[in-house]
């Protein structure tokens, strides 16, 4: 499945130094820096290829999980079957549901991509190859602030019976707690944090270090993603392989908007459902729904299967 986009335009909003030479200058430097093994993906062959179904999640929940389970029974039903002979999934990864033959809903990138389709375009910039998005890269040098997250992505070809896509590129973004945006933001333009770009491993999974973000007016939490056939189509027009968005379950919401530093998104979440939410709201969010271990005290982690 292919999806046509416009073609980016240059960024004429943000700086760009000299030595700022984008995704070809990164994409030399992460041949040596494999043979180091920082590209290593997260959970082993094993766990990541078990099955399309997860084997239970051992972390939060949610009422809005079991509302998006009893929605879609074969789902529930294939999990519950799969679980006694699937390989258990690692302590730090579980998986959300997903099924062989569904493929991720997709979805708008929103006002805010930063991928050269509406104004600036973080993809041209050196440094957006990296696990860690908590902080800006470049020029810039803002962190955000707020409860740990790492989340997992695990991208699965459903032509080819959920094999993992090795070698697909992942482009993740999202809010920070104060529901703003990098880049767009009147206070954040120069700042480009919770923005990064990945290779999926031999697993076909990405894993991004980043913060839990806010709930601002109108939407439920969530984490925006392109996929792209590869790291060297990441900035061609026309290669987007999917576009969709990570729904975080409410529990691990309620949890989170619980401490300081979120206190506008208390109001906020309960403002909105997944099945109000003009995203997530035609299913529930059933196949965007990351499952989730940790607390607020100790971060979270988060984990989704991503049929394309």
């Amino acid at each position: 499945m292919t999806t046509s986009r416009t073609p980016r335009q240059p960024d004429i909003d943000q700086p760009h130094p000299d030595h700022d030479r984008g995704l070809e200058f990164d994409l030399n430097t992460m041949v040596s820096r494999r043979s180091l093994g920082l590209f290593l993906g997260a959970g082993g062959a094993v766990a990541a290829l078990a099955a399309c179904t997860p084997a239970g999640s051992t972390g939060s929940t949610s009422s809005a999980a079991s509302t998006a389970t009893a929605a879609a029974p074969s789902a529930a039903a294939t999990a519950t079957a799969t679980a006694s002979s699937a390989a258990s999934a690692t302590p730090t990864l579980t998986r959300a549901i997903a099924e062989c033959g569904v493929e991720i809903p997709e979805e708008t990138a929103g006002p805010y991509p930063g991928d050269g389709s509406n104004g600036p375009n973080v993809l041209e910039a050196s440094g957006v190859v990296r696990r860690d998005i908590t902080s800006s890269f470049g020029t810039a040098s803002g962190k955000a602030e707020g409860v740990p997250l790492t989340f997992t992505l695990t991208l699965l070809d459903n032509a080819n019976g959920c094999t993992p896509l090795a070698g697909a590129a992942v482009y993740a973004w999202h809010c920070d707690r104060d529901g703003k945006y990098s880049m767009y933001d009147s206070t954040l333009k120069n700042e480009n944090y919770l923005r990064g770009v990945q290779e999926a491993d031999a697993n076909g999974q990405v894993t991004f270090t980043s913060i839990f973000p806010a709930a601002y007016s109108g939407r439920w939490p969530h984490i925006h993603f392109e996929v792209f056939e590869s790291m060297n189509n990441a900035t061609a027009a026309g290669q987007v392989l999917a576009v969709s968005q990570i729904a975080l379950p409410q529990a691990a919401c309620d949890d989170v908007y619980a401490t300081p530093g979120y206190e506008r998104s208390i109001t906020n979440v309960t403002r909105t459902t997944l099945t109000s939410d003009n995203v997530f709201g035609d299913d529930g969010g059933i196949y965007q729904l990351a499952t989730m271990t940790g607390s607020a005290a100790e971060g979270y982690t988060a984990a989704l299967n991503v049929t394309i």
